[in-house]
């Protein structure tokens, strides 16, 4: 079973070909339906040669298709300090693209 680690958003995923992942919302404007392409290869294996990069390997990218668009459960952001009447709640929603892994290369 052939795989990659790619690193995107500041994580690294472990992902095969047909693999869908929740990635952080990528910057360039993509929408729905976009390809991207991920060139931040860490590591491959194709189960009998493996590649590590340093940090990066050179020839090596992931093409992947934006397959969902949202946002994550709200988490609550809470400051408190006891004694002193001091009380802070904030929410927080992270945007997210959720990809299907198309092609290893």
């Amino acid at each position: 079973m052939t795989f990659v680690v790619i690193e995107t958003g500041g994580k690294q995923y472990k992902v095969s070909e047909g693999d869908s992942i929740k990635i952080e919302k990528l910057l360039d404007g993509s929408k729905l339906g976009d390809t991207v392409t991920f060139d931040k290869v860490l590591l491959t294996d194709d189960g009998s040669n493996t590649a590590v990069g340093t940090p990066y390997l050179a020839n090596a990218k992931v093409t992947a298709e934006i397959t969902k668009v949202g946002r994550n459960k709200k988490i609550d952001v809470v400051k408190y300090k006891a004694k002193s009447r001091y009380f802070k709640l904030r929410g927080h929603r992270q945007h997210f693209f959720e990809v299907k892994v198309v092609k290893l290369g």
